[in-house]
Formats: structure tokens, sequence, C-alpha cells
């Protein structure tokens, strides 16, 4: 058999810029070990999968290691594929997660805007295994529901950091959140998660749920811009409502293919 299969960036309106993801849209689900297998040999940092299910589509996101909960970017590239390449006609995708329940997005022209839950998170103590992390020492961190997060005093402090994925590998949970009050836009940011097989991501949606109301408590405002600091670079639009995050970026088409499955 064959899948249709795309490669979208996503969180950038220039090629080769923000987050690729792979798209397979499917009419029925395949075997999760299959899926697992294509993430892998896409070897991006996800890959979505996704059925329609009446008016709604049920999604998935897999690494190339493992399936993880949320993800952000490849949601987007979903939505931009369904909105430009498969034909759906309205201006807002209804998804739903199995790991993550409701999820929107809505189409402004090329802006697409995701509506997740928001992230919950606690303050945690900096311990040693949390400073062995980067060269640069954090000044507090947060625990959300599948990441940490870890404050520091400024951008220079962000584009200077350097890994140790060994330590941070160790820390339980999908990976690590690095941020700070940006010079340019309100705040910006870092991910890394070799723990989920990815030593660091260009551009994480799903991170913005838990950087979103963090920002929005420190700065008093409930609209924001950021940037994701990786050598891809991502530019997103972040309001906080509550309950919920809305996060908006741009995405383009990089390649259509097949995929051809025994």
């Amino acid at each position: 058999m064959s899948q249709r299969i795309y490669q979208v960036d996503a969180f950038t309106s220039e090629l080769f810029g923000g987050n690729p993801a792979g798209v397979c849209p499917l009419s029925t689900w395949l075997e999760d070990s299959i899926m697992q297998k294509i993430a892998m040999e896409n070897n991006l940092a996800e890959t979505a999968f996704y059925v329609k299910q009446d008016e709604t589509f049920e999604i998935r996101w897999f690494t190339p290691s493992v399936e993880v909960d949320l993800c952000g970017h490849a949601t987007l590239a979903a939505a931009y594929i369904l909105l430009f390449y498969e034909g759906y006609k309205n201006d807002s995708i209804h998804f739903i997660s199995p790991r993550s329940g409701d999820l929107f997005v809505t189409r402004n022209e090329d802006l697409l805007t995701l509506d997740f839950p928001v992230d919950t998170m606690s303050k945690i103590n900096l311990t040693e295994d949390i400073l062995s992390c980067f060269n640069i020492q954090p000044n507090s961190a947060y625990r959300g529901k599948t990441d940490v997060m870890l404050i520091f005093d400024n951008e220079k402090e962000i584009r200077e950091l350097i890994p140790s994925l060994v330590n941070i590998a160790k820390i339980e949970g999908r990976g690590v959140i690095v941020t700070a009050k940006g010079d340019n836009v309100d705040f910006v940011s870092r991910f890394f998660a070799p723990q989920s097989g990815i030593d660091e991501d260009p551009v994480t949606g799903s991170a913005h749920t838990t950087l979103t109301p963090y920002w929005s408590e420190q700065l008093k405002k409930k609209e924001m811009t950021a940037l994701q600091l990786s050598y891809r670079t991502g530019f997103l639009k972040c309001r906080c409502r509550g309950e919920r995050v809305e996060i908006s970026g741009n995405a383009r088409l990089y390649m259509k293919g097949e995929v051809f499955i025994d």
C-alpha cells in the first residue's frame, strides 16, 4: 500500500525556517509500530497522523523514538495541509487528541492560530540535577505536565547556553524549556528533549502552553510576541485566555510524496 506524506515548515513564513514536521493523512489508523517506524524514518522532531471522525479529526504525534502527548508545530502543519492541500473548506478545524483533548486551529488568510489548553505548572527547587544541565545557572525552575521550565536573566544567556544533553536526558519528563525576557520580542526560549529523541527542537508550539501563561503573569500582558532561538528560528504570536492559550504562526510546504508500506 502507499500512503500520502507531506513535510511542512511550521512557525515560519520562509522555507527552510521554523520547525519541519511530517504529516500523514490517514483514512484509518495504522498500527502504532508502523507509525513509529514512519516517524523514525522521517527523522523529524515530530510526524503527525490524523484520521477524519465525522466533523472532527483525531490526531497523534510521534518523535523518532516515542509517541508524545502534545505537539504544536505538527498540529499547525497538519492544519496547513488540510486547509491548503487536502480540500478542507472551513476556516476552523477541530482536532481531538486521545492524550490532550480538544484542540482547535483557525485560519486568517495565511496566519494559523492554535487554540490549546494551558499548561499547569508549579515552582520547584533548583536541584543539582537541574543545575548540571547548562553552563549558566537559571534563576528559578517550574514543572509543568510534561516539561521542566528554567528561567534565566536575559536573551543573551539563552543564546549562549551550552546544554549537557547527557544530564538533560536524566530529567524526568518530555524535555526542558529555557526562557528569558526578549530584547525585541516579549520573551525568547529554547527547548531540549534528548529523553524524547530530540536534542534541540527548532520551534516548540506546545512549550508555549507553559511559556505563555508564565510570561503573561510576569509582563502583565495578554498578547505577546516570542522567538525560539534555535538555529532555524521560529516566530510566534501568543495570547493568554485563562484556561486556553492561542499560538499563531505561518507555515510553508516543503515536500509531498508517498510512503510505500508492505
